[in-house]
């Protein structure tokens, strides 16, 4: 597939990406910050890495949700972040911290 071989992805991190995707609440933003992937190039892989059906549901999901794109969500909505959640800093996941 042409956008793997652009960006030079790993399987690591293609799962990454479509569990990124799935996340309601990682907007697209996000996961071009980190892989360099634009939102119409996940919408690209995550058809690959799916079966159709599969695809159009997340697809119809996705489409218009405020979560998902950040310049449709309100101004005081933010990210929920566990205190045990790993610190990610563009494709570097550091140790965890308590």
């Amino acid at each position: 597939m042409d956008v793997i071989k652009k960006h030079n992805l790993s399987e690591t991190d293609l799962d990454r990406i479509v569990n990124m995707a799935w996340e309601d609440r990682t907007p697209f933003e996000a996961i071009e910050f980190q892989f360099g992937v634009t939102e119409a190039e996940v919408i690209k892989i995550m058809k690959h890495q799916m079966k159709l059906r599969n695809w159009q549901k997340w697809r119809a999901r996705v489409q218009g949700r405020k979560t998902k794109h950040r310049k449709l969500r309100e101004d005081d909505t933010l990210r929920f972040k566990s205190k045990a959640q790993k610190h990610i800093t563009k494709n570097h996941i550091s140790k965890k911290k308590y």
